[in-house]
């Protein structure tokens, strides 16, 4: 494993308005796949027990649910591929349902996570690393001094 790069909280803050954006396409792509989904299982109008079988049902089935299966299949392949150019950032994607997200940083020498949630207007909470959303701890002023690399 690669050495994780270590953010201060401005160049985690810097990166909040790119990361705002793409969460947000992220999550209306959440929206549009789930939206897609219903109208293939329309489509296909045959009960599946699983996704595999709904999936295989679709492109053997009637023009109109292969082409619900192939725009699903655009959806998710631009929904995995929007993640991967976040990870690519050098941010650590931690609930894709909610757009929360970590940065390592170091506080007192220690490895912590600074901690962003779509439609925060900025890195404002930290958390150690084996504590998660729970744990999360506001980055008071003393603490912003605090986190250096």
């Amino acid at each position: 494993m690669s050495t994780p790069r270590i953010w201060t909280i401005e160049e985690a803050n810097a990166l909040v308005p790119r990361l705002s954006s793409l969460i947000s396409r992220q999550l209306a792509l959440a929206s549009d796949i789930e939206r897609c989904w219903q109208e293939l299982v329309k489509a296909v109008e045959s009960p599946a027990t699983t996704p595999d079988q709904l999936l295989e049902l679709a492109r053997s089935g009637s023009e109109l649910a292969r082409a619900r299966e192939r725009e699903l299949s655009e959806k998710i392949a631009a929904y995995e591929s929007g993640w991967q150019e976040v990870e690519e950032l050098g941010v650590v994607v931690k609930d894709q349902r909610i757009g929360l997200c970590d940065f390592y940083g170091r506080l007192d020498g220690a490895l912590v996570w600074l901690c962003w949630r779509y439609g925060e207007q900025a890195v404002e909470h930290y958390h150690g690393l084996e504590a998660g959303y729970a744990g999360r701890r506001p980055i008071t002023a003393a603490k912003r001094r605090q986190l250096l690399n």
